[in-house]
């Protein structure tokens, strides 16, 4: 059975559309300039229902399958990393909801969430805590009606625009007690860089690509949640529902590498086409077009793992498997493929004039991001060994 029906290729040509139309023309400067990605595209990409893609009517989105996320990530990535990005933060929030949340919650959340009125951004890693999450030391400490936070978080994307920050604290004191300590919280903000001092603080880090949206450090000083925020109401139980909400986050990341690697590919192609050496396009030698063509190859089987794993998740099943196989190689290959585009161009690759040397810096974020290479081989791997008994 294909994974991709007609109706999805519908989705594709009329986010291509969008892409071409709002996306493109706009994203080298914007890069360039270190700008983020204006309200106006957020706002056309909420009325698109981008945002609610996989959630149902019933709660605001648009109930469609994750083959359908995957494109539409696949295709928003292809015009700039950060508008197929963007989607991530609401997809875990509102999946984290959507599978644990209270009836309350979900009412309340969901639908805004879904249709792109409430922006969320994830704050869970910490400064000395990455891939390790059961070492999480921000403290959620209950007072009265609600929990105050205090602590660090690192890599706290798009937080300034965010009216929803998805927190991991530990509820439980114990260090001991490590995964089964930790809960997960919906702080409430208003956007903009000001955050809420004293209680929240924020400072953008600098990168070297992976721009259109920033990332912070931040800092809970006493910041409140309310008790009612408590993702399913009950303590203790934020890891599982984090690991679980992972598959659905690694999936997209996958089609998000290869939408950087598909436009990184496109540019070469074109390129090869009208760049002349030696009296001839460079397309006809031998060397450029034996890359283009591994390059396609690597694109495709990308592309392919991507959606089976989407076609996985669409069945229920437990897919952390296929996603982090999808996501590993996914990453890996985007970087690969961005840089042959790269060699492709020769000097111009290097120039900040071309758009090819910013796919290359945006792909090399992705086998760090919602779980590194090292950690999803370590998953694959442990599954084989499970499968193996």
């Amino acid at each position: 059975m294909p994974f991709v029906m007609p109706e999805h290729e519908e989705i594709r040509r009329s986010v291509r559309d969008f892409v071409e139309r709002e996306v493109k023309p706009v994203a080298n400067g914007l890069d360039r300039r270190n700008e983020e990605i204006p309200a106006s595209i957020l706002k056309k990409m909420a009325e698109l229902g981008y945002f609610g893609i996989i959630f149902p009517a019933e709660d605001g989105g648009l109930g469609m399958d994750y083959i359908a996320m995957a494109i539409v990530t696949e295709e928003l990535s292809r015009g700039w990393l950060s508008v197929g990005s963007v989607m991530t933060r609401n997809l875990i929030t509102g999946t984290l909801i959507t599978s644990n949340g209270t009836p309350e919650q979900k009412k309340r959340f969901l639908p805004r969430i879904a249709r792109g009125e409430l922006m969320t951004a994830a704050a869970f890693t910490e400064p000395d805590v990455g891939s390790d999450t059961a070492s999480i030391k921000t403290r959620a400490v209950r007072k009265g009606d609600g929990y105050l936070l205090k602590g660090s978080k690192m890599w706290c994307t798009f937080a300034n625009r965010a009216h929803i920050l998805t927190v991991m604290a530990r509820t439980d004191p114990d260090p001991s007690k490590r995964h089964k300590g930790l809960s997960l919280l919906l702080f409430e903000k208003q956007p903009g860089d000001g955050f809420m001092p004293p209680q929240l603080t924020g400072e953008p880090i600098p990168t070297i690509g992976y721009h259109g949206m920033k990332s912070f450090g931040l800092s809970f000083d006493d910041a409140y949640a309310p008790a009612a925020n408590l993702i399913g109401g009950v303590e203790g139980r934020g890891f599982y529902q984090l690991m679980a909400t992972y598959e659905s986050a690694r999936i997209q990341t996958a089609a998000r590498g290869v939408g950087v690697a598909q436009a990184a590919y496109e540019c070469a192609v074109k390129y090869a086409r009208e760049r002349s050496q030696f009296g001839q396009p460079i397309g006809n030698f031998q060397v450029i077009r034996h890359k283009l063509a591994h390059m396609a190859v690597e694109i495709e089987a990308a592309r392919q793992l991507a959606y089976f794993a989407a076609s996985q998740k669409d069945t229920g099943k437990r897919c952390d498997y296929e996603a982090g196989m999808a996501k590993v190689f996914a990453a890996e290959m985007a970087e690969r493929v961005t840089r042959e585009a790269m060699q492709i161009h020769g000097g111009y690759g290097y120039s900040m004039e071309f758009d090819v040397q910013r796919y290359w810096r945006d792909a090399r974020v992705l086998s760090i991001f919602e779980g590194t290479s090292e950690i999803q081989l370590e998953v694959i791997g442990r599954r084989i060994m499970e499968q193996s008994e």
